[in-house]
């Protein structure tokens, strides 16, 4: 039993070391020798990399952000397809691959190289949520861009991706450890956006294309 949880445990913190890769930071630093967070928004996400450096590094970090949550998933499923660690009860699967998909994100957005700071976890979140599930991948996606092409605001669109996310899984009929995760998760891309919300609020939340000049 103490093996499997050093195992689980070894799960977890793997995917949050993922998620952790500080892709932002590294694009400002080597492309123009600046920290992310000084500027724009103050995140290392790729909304403020696009506002800052560029479609290009912005669509890059994007898909790197992406990719690192859908990888802490698959590593997680793949010990259980392939049987890595055969003392590992196959009933653990369901709510192993929901915590390394925490784990990632939470990485994202507290990375251990960055002082725990770091982006809002949204690209990470579309990640976890296509390698958990394409079709909650899909949907959520398609409730982004529905409502980036309506608001013009990245913001609003993660927010109501992030919302709409749960629904999905129900919809999809995920286990319930995915679903509390969903909830969960959502709960905290929105409260990560709390600063966005306040500028929605006020009039002041940049739509796309347009910069961010104070950092928050």
């Amino acid at each position: 039993m103490l093996i499997n949880i050093i195992i689980a445990i070894g799960i977890v913190a793997i995917a949050y070391l993922l998620g952790s890769f500080p892709t932002g930071y590294l694009a400002g630093k080597l492309l123009q020798g600046i920290d992310i967070r000084e500027h724009g928004s103050g995140s290392t996400g790729a909304t403020n990399v696009l506002r800052i450096l560029g479609k290009v590094p912005g669509s890059i970090v994007l898909f790197i952000d992406a990719l690192k949550g859908a990888l802490a998933v698959t590593i997680a499923h793949t010990i259980f397809t392939q049987n890595l660690f055969p003392t590992l009860p196959i009933e653990w699967q369901d709510y192993l691959v929901p915590l390394a998909a925490a784990g990632a994100i939470l990485g994202h957005s507290k990375s251990i190289w960055l002082n725990f700071s770091g982006g809002k976890s949204v690209a990470t979140s579309v990640g976890v949520l296509l390698a958990m599930s394409w079709q909650v991948g899909v949907a959520t996606m398609l409730v982004f861009s529905v409502v980036i092409a309506i608001s013009r605001m990245v913001s609003v669109s993660s927010i109501a991706g992030a919302a709409s996310a749960t629904i999905w899984m129900l919809v999809f009929n995920r286990p319930l450890p995915s679903v509390i995760f969903a909830i969960v998760g959502g709960i905290y891309v929105i409260w990560r956006h709390s600063a966005n919300i306040q500028r929605v609020i006020a009039g002041t939340e940049p739509k796309l294309g347009q910069k961010l000049e104070s950092t928050t």
